[in-house]
């Protein structure tokens, strides 16, 4: 059994895997870049307690990172905790997966992470919509490589946008009003947001299927907000909210020389 790590910039989530399958349960705790390794380590080691996985036999640590100025901070706090040092998915680290991109470098580690558990667990080619802090939408081709991808705000940045930038809109949740045309400002804002995006995905899903030249590519959904816009898209998603930890179990086995898990 493993320990996945996915360090984002709002949430980290924190999963364990064995033979491929995640184990509930699958922890989040707020990404702060404030905070010491010890801290780390400290809430960390609670959750783990509290979630029995303490008493489990970890037999290593995997980190997908995209705060650069944490993956220290996170890789000593795992290291105290388990005794393991982790894989940090990254430059040298392999991951079954060709970047077929100008600077493969600049690819974040959730983006690799996601890939290679998409390659490894549905039918090519697919596309990933990330939604996040910021909504991703990448591709995987038919022949396992990934070849890039479209990036735009995600819904919270979005709306924090939105009320700071004006002066009489209220910050709102996410719940999805019962029309488009609203009658009312707050109505009107999460109709915006979220069939604005679901609207955003089936655009650029359908530009995607022009220039790759392919129908019906697998589409997998990933990300917090996930579960509530893949609702009112025009195109069938695969709601996969575990797809980056999937991909770190992968690329551990990989680095390890370990036999893959299903």
């Amino acid at each position: 059994m493993i320990l996945a790590v996915d360090c984002g910039n709002i949430q980290t989530k924190i999963g364990c895997i064995d033979d491929g399958r995640v184990l509930d349960p699958v922890v989040r705790l707020e990404t702060n870049q404030k905070k010491t390794m010890y801290e780390y380590a400290s809430d960390i080691d609670k959750i783990l307690r509290l979630t029995h996985i303490k008493d489990m036999k970890i037999d290593g640590v995997i980190i997908s990172c995209v705060v650069p100025p944490l993956m220290d901070v996170m890789s000593d706090a795992l290291k105290l905790i388990t005794g393991k040092t982790a894989i940090r998915v990254g430059v040298g680290v392999k991951s079954g997966v060709r970047i077929q991109i100008d600077d493969p470098g600049t690819i974040g580690s959730d983006l690799v992470a996601a890939a290679a558990g998409v390659k490894n667990l549905y039918t090519l080619p697919a596309i990933i919509a990330n939604l996040g802090t910021a909504t991703t939408i990448t591709v995987v081709n038919k022949d396992g490589a990934y070849i890039g991808g479209t990036i735009m705000p995600g819904i919270t940045l979005s709306m924090n946008a939105l009320t700071r930038g004006t002066s009489l809109l209220p910050s709102i949740d996410m719940a999805p009003p019962k029309k488009v045309i609203c009658t009312q400002t707050m109505d009107a804002m999460k109709a915006g947001m979220i069939y604005g995006t679901a609207g955003s995905l089936d655009g650029i899903i359908e530009r995607f299927e022009k220039e790759m030249g392919v129908q019906a590519p697998t589409i997998i959904a990933t990300g917090g907000m996930a579960h509530v816009i893949t609702k009112y898209t025009k195109h069938k998603m695969i709601l996969d909210e575990n797809i980056v930890l999937k991909g770190l179990w992968y690329i551990w086995c990989i680095n390890t020389n370990l036999k893959k898990g299903k």
